[in-house]
């Protein structure tokens, strides 16, 4: 059985978010459609968090050592002690994170994600969720995140991911669009659609470990890297 890792939910209903035009962009197959659609519309009753936030949440709680959900997590000392940088709202977990005091939100376009305006060891978490697919460089975004991180920070991310092939880029190929049906911003435009190789971006970027933290595979997965001391 699931349980929500931010508020302790375990009551979760399904509302399937994927419409046809994305889909044959994507070229998703029906399995892969179906597990997608769980992992953006399988929300917890309680809190409303997806299982993406979920796997997210799982994420930063193992980061940061502590068996609480998030919501109790943030009400500690320990908590409140952390400086943490949220690109782009980070889903359900976002009005959680921003009670804490050391929390900033850095927000497109005001904040580039290719060039941080942060100063090297500023963080002790860095978090972002569907948001590297929408970047160019994806490599040098992640290169910037490791780079505010302080040492043994921790970089926590998700990322639409179709396990069953490899990554590959949209240059080229007609703009896609996530968000809603009739989005059309650029801000929302597919720049990479990633496959399983996704967590190898990471160790280009300068990390050297990487983990794959899972609520229901293939379904929902979050990514986990800390930066190592002594490293630029």
């Amino acid at each position: 059985m699931i349980i929500c890792s931010v508020c302790k939910g375990n009551s979760f209903a399904d509302h399937p978010v994927l419409w046809d035009k994305l889909v044959t962009e994507w070229q998703l197959a029906p399995h892969e459609r179906s597990y997608i659609d769980k992992q953006q519309g399988t929300c917890c009753r309680a809190c409303g968090a997806n299982l993406r936030s979920i796997a997210l949440a799982n994420a930063v709680l193992a980061a940061v050592g502590t068996t609480l959900t998030l919501t109790e997590f943030v009400a500690t000392p320990d908590a409140r002690k952390l400086a943490i940088l949220e690109i782009n709202e980070a889903g359900s977990l976002s009005p959680v994170l921003r009670q804490l005091p050391g929390h900033i939100l850095a927000v497109y376009p005001n904040v580039d994600m290719h060039d941080l305006p942060y100063a090297a060891d500023s963080f002790d978490l860095v978090v972002h969720s569907d948001t590297l697919e929408h970047v160019s460089d994806p490599i040098r975004a992640l290169a910037e995140c490791r780079r505010v991180l302080r040492p043994h920070g921790s970089l926590c991310l998700t990322i639409p991911t179709i396990i069953g092939r490899l990554t590959r880029s949209r240059a080229g190929l007609p703009k896609s669009h996530h968000g809603a049906v009739e989005t059309s911003a650029d801000d929302f435009v597919v720049h990479t659609e990633f496959g399983a190789d996704m967590w190898t971006f990471l160790l280009q970027a300068g990390f050297s470990a990487v983990l794959v933290n899972t609520v229901d595979f293939p379904s929902a997965l979050a990514l986990s890297a800390r930066k190592e001391a002594g490293f630029a």
